[in-house]
C-alpha cells in the first residue's frame, strides 16, 4: 500500500452517508449552486467547533463535498459537471466557508487544481484531465508552494520524475489526484502535472497543527522519485521534451495566480460572514447589556455601541461581498471562450494585468475587513462568549492565518504603482 495509508486519526465519511442520495444530482444553475453550497455550510456549521478542536484528518467533510456535487461545479457538463463560471465557483466557496472555513479553502484550492490544465495545459490535456476529474468526482490536493525550493524534476524516457520537499501542500492527504510543480533538469523551465496521490513516492508528514484553517490538511509533503509520462506535463510538447510556447507563451497562461488570490479573498469574505452570523445569534440569545454605562438598557439589543458596530461591520462586510462579485465577472471574461489556443491568445498582458489588480483591490479590502470583523465581534457578545464550546475564536484564527499567506502590504505597493504610475504588475507567483 502507498504511505497515504499511514494511520491517522480522521474523521468517518460515513457519517454524511445520507447526503449521497440527497444530493442526487447537481444544480443546474446559480441560485441551485448557491442553495447547495448553503446546505453544505449548514450541515458543518452545526459542530465546526468540535471537530475543529479535534483536528482530525477530513476525510467525511471531503465525502460530504463529494456527495454535494460541489468539486463540479465548473466542469464540464458533458462530463457530469455544472457548467458553471468562476464567478459561481467563488460564491459556492463563499457559502461553504461560512460553516467552515477550512473547507471553504479545501473547495477553494480544489476548484483552481481541478481547472489547471484549463490554463497552462494544452486543449487535448485540458479534456482529457478534465474528463477524468469530473466523471470520477476526484478531489484534487496540491503541493506547489513557491515559497520552499522547487521539486526537481528529470527525463526518464517517456516519463518525468519529481524528487524534492513542500513544507506545505494542501489538502494532499485527502485528495484523490496532487498537483506536482517542479523544475525541469537545470533549466529555469517548470511543469506541472497531476498524479495518483496514493502510491509510496508521496509521504506525507502529518504535521498540520496550526492556529487556524486546521481542517485543511496543510502539512509537509516528501516527494520520492513519483513519476508521470512526458504526456501529462502540462503545457509541453512530449516528444521535443520543451515547453509549448504557444501554450505557456501565453498571457493566459498566468492566470493560475489572481485566479487563486480570488479565492482566497472568497473564503475570507465567506469566515467573515460566518462571524457576524454567529456573532449575531450569540448576541441575541446570551449577551447582556451593560449595566453601568450611565445610559443603561435592559436588552443588548437596546445598546447603542452594539447597534452600531454591527451595522458598520455589516456595511464593510456588503461592500467587500460586491467588489469580489465585480472581480469574479472580470475573471469570467478572461476564461470566456478559453477552450482554444486562438481564444486564449485574445487575453493580452494589460487585460491579464487589469485583472489581477481588481484581484488586488478585492485581497486588500478582504483580509482589512475579514480581520476587523472576526476579532472585533467579541466586542459585541461579550466575555462569555470566549467559551471553546462557542468557537467564535475559530473565524478569527482561520483568516489571520491565511492572511499571512503572502504579505498584504505589497498588494497594497502594487495598487499604488497602478494608480501613480499606471503600471500593471508583472505576473509572479503570487500576482
Amino acid at each position: 500500500m502507498g504511505s497515504n495509508a499511514t494511520i491517522v486519526p480522521a474523521t468517518d465519511p460515513a457519517v454524511y452517508d445520507e447526503y449521497q442520495a440527497k444530493w442526487a444530482t447537481v444544480p443546474t444553475d446559480r441560485p441551485g449552486w448557491v442553495k447547495r453550497a448553503q446546505e453544505v455550510a449548514a450541515v458543518l456549521a452545526t459542530d465546526a467547533p468540535l471537530r475543529e478542536r479535534q483536528n482530525k484528518s477530513p476525510r467525511a467533510e471531503v465525502a460530504l463535498l463529494k456527495h454535494s456535487g460541489l468539486l463540479k461545479v465548473l466542469g464540464a457538463t458533458k462530463y457530469g459537471g455544472g457548467g458553471q463560471p468562476w464567478s459561481v465557483g467563488y460564491k459556492v466557496i463563499q457559502e461553504v466557508a461560512k460553516g467552515d472555513g477550512s473547507l471553504g479553502m479545501l473547495l477553494g484550492y480544489h476548484l483552481l487544481w481541478s481547472t489547471t490544465a484549463r490554463v497552462v495545459g494544452s486543449p487535448e490535456q485540458a479534456e482529457r484531465f478534465e474528463d477524468l476529474i469530473i466523471s470520477n468526482n476526484y478531489f484534487i490536493g496540491g503541493a506547489v508552494n513557491p515559497r520552499d525550493n522547487d521539486l526537481k524534476i528529470t527525463s526518464d524516457g517517456d516519463e518525468i520524475v519529481f524528487n524534492g520537499f513542500k513544507f506545505f501542500n494542501t489538502g494532499g492527504v485527502i485528495s484523490d489526484l496532487t498537483v506536482l510543480e517542479g523544475v525541469f533538469d537545470d533549466t529555469e523551465d517548470h511543469i506541472f502535472a497531476l498524479v495518483k496521490t496514493d502510491q509510496p513516492g508521496i509521504i506525507f508528514s502529518h504535521d498540520w497543527d496550526n492556529v487556524g484553517l486546521r481542517l485543511t490538511e496543510s502539512g509537509s509533503v516528501k516527494i520520492d522519485g513519483v513519476r508521470a509520462p512526458w504526456a501529462d506535463a502540462l503545457g509541453w510538447d512530449a516528444s521535443a521534451r520543451k515547453i509549448d510556447t504557444n501554450v505557456l507563451g501565453l498571457p493566459f497562461a498566468t492566470l493560475l495566480l489572481p485566479t487563486i488570490q480570488l479565492v482566497f479573498s472568497n473564503f475570507y469574505i465567506g469566515i467573515a460572514w460566518g462571524a457576524l452570523t454567529e456573532g449575531t445569534a450569540y448576541t441575541n440569545k446570551g449577551t447582556r447589556a451593560w449595566p453601568f454605562g450611565g445610559d443603561n438598557k435592559e436588552k443588548p439589543q437596546d445598546e447603542f455601541y452594539i447597534l452600531s458596530t454591527y451595522g458598520n461591520f455589516l456595511a464593510h462586510l456588503r461592500a467587500a461581498t460586491a467588489l469580489a462579485e465585480e472581480a469574479a465577472q472580470h475573471i469570467d471574461s478572461v476564461y470566456e471562450n478559453s477552450g482554444s489556443l486562438e481564444s486564449r491568445g485574445k487575453v493580452t498582458a494589460e487585460l491579464r494585468g487589469e485583472t489581477a489588480e481588481w484581484v488586488a483591490s478585492v485581497k486588500v479590502v478582504a483580509t482589512d475587513v475579514g480581520l476587523r470583523v472576526t476579532s472585533g465581534v467579541f466586542e459585541v457578545t461579550g466575555s462569555k462568549s470566549t467559551a471553546a464550546k462557542v468557537g467564535l475564536d475559530r473565524f478569527w484564527r482561520d483568516i489571520r492565518t491565511h492572511t499571512l499567506h503572502d504579505p498584504v502590504a505589497y498588494k497594497n505597493r502594487e495598487l499604488g504603482r497602478y494608480q501613480v504610475l499606471g503600471e500593471i504588475p508583472e505576473p509572479t507567483w503570487y500576482t
